[in-house]
């Protein structure tokens, strides 16, 4: 794939990103994570997390930037816990246990990862990070 099919890909998927229909917004949600890094997809992903109109996207953008297993991403997913309202807060909760808690290793690396955020210069997210591995505990 060449570097302009590469961005026409992610214009893509930004723009799918504000569709009306739940499916396009999850499915832009996953394949952006694969992007987080790009700034502009750093905010439409914060913005899927806190999905209003349907949790199943807060849910597969949220999964989807666990399994990067890597600080960008749950660091993402912790900025966003910082700002959720209770029901969509439960949905990425339960990401959290769906992708991280299926071993006692994931468990591990969870605790790494959280460990290394909970000196993160945003006070919301070291502040998620620290209650995260509270319940490790």
């Amino acid at each position: 794939m060449t570097r302009s099919e590469a961005d026409d890909e992610l214009i893509s998927f930004l723009q799918g990103a504000a569709s009306a229909s739940w499916s396009v917004r999850a499915a832009s949600g996953r394949r952006l994570a694969a992007a987080a890094e790009v700034p502009g997809a750093a905010v439409v992903l914060h913005r899927l997390l806190l999905d209003g109109r349907d949790t199943f996207v807060t849910q597969e953008t949220a999964e989807a930037l666990l399994e990067r297993w890597d600080a960008v991403g749950l660091r993402m997913m912790l900025a966003a816990l910082a700002s959720a309202d209770d029901d969509t807060g439960d949905h990425l909760d339960a990401a959290i246990l769906n992708v991280c808690g299926q071993s006692k290793e994931d468990g591990e690396r969870l605790a790494a990862l959280c460990s290394a955020l909970t000196s993160d210069a945003d006070i919301d997210v070291s502040g998620e990070a620290r209650r995260i591995l509270e319940t490790l505990r």
